[in-house]
């Protein structure tokens, strides 16, 4: 089953593989710009998309079942997802290959590191001790299936949130989705088990 925790982990690992592969790629002369695009292109593209994916799925979770850290964890992760994202957009401003490409492409890098580092030893394992394995498998089909839809950032919305605001709306949804008696009595592994944090 497609635990979420497993699948942001293997996405994690792909992110740092495709910068090592830019590392290569830059250390060949001359640079070439075609192969430099065809591996910046979908990482790019997957970082958005990723971010996105975590926004939908994985940290409305996060805030409902999560341990005392979520809200915190949460805020720093919404931050961070817009570090990358502004990195990621700057590159696009500039020619493929030129320093201020590479810049960009670095200020990404270096906010996905901190990013990753972060959600490997906070949010991930407060969830995994939190969320019910039936949970985290329902949330896997649907983070999977998120980024089999959006594979080229195309449709979403890939701008800057406040994270003050996102917890907030979260938050709010959380707490009238909390009122569903069916769904609090579900405890089969959908989206809808419990209505309260460490249910």
């Amino acid at each position: 089953m497609p635990d979420i925790t497993e699948l942001i982990l293997d996405d994690h690992e792909w992110f740092r593989r495709q910068f090592a592969a830019l590392d290569e790629l830059r250390r060949s002369t001359p640079v070439d710009p075609t192969a430099l695009r065809d591996v910046w292109q979908p990482l790019a593209d997957h970082l958005d998309v990723h971010a996105v994916a975590e926004e939908e799925i994985f940290y409305p979770q996060l805030l409902r079942r999560g341990g005392n850290d979520a809200e915190d964890e949460t805020l720093d992760a919404i931050g961070d997802h817009n570090d990358i994202r502004d990195g990621v957009h700057a590159a696009a401003r500039h020619p493929i290959g030129t320093d201020a490409w590479w810049d960009a492409v670095q200020q990404a890098r270096d906010a996905n590191d901190e990013h990753m580092a972060e959600e490997e030893n906070e949010g991930l394992p407060d969830f995994r001790l939190h969320a019910a394995p039936g949970l985290r498998d329902a949330l896997g089909r649907q983070f999977r299936a998120f980024i089999q839809r959006h594979r080229d950032a195309r449709g979403i919305d890939v701008g800057d949130k406040d994270p003050a605001t996102y917890v907030e709306q979260v938050e709010d949804r959380n707490r009238i989705s909390a009122g569903d008696a069916d769904e609090t009595a579900r405890l089969d592994g959908s989206l809808g088990i419990g209505s309260l944090k460490g249910k």
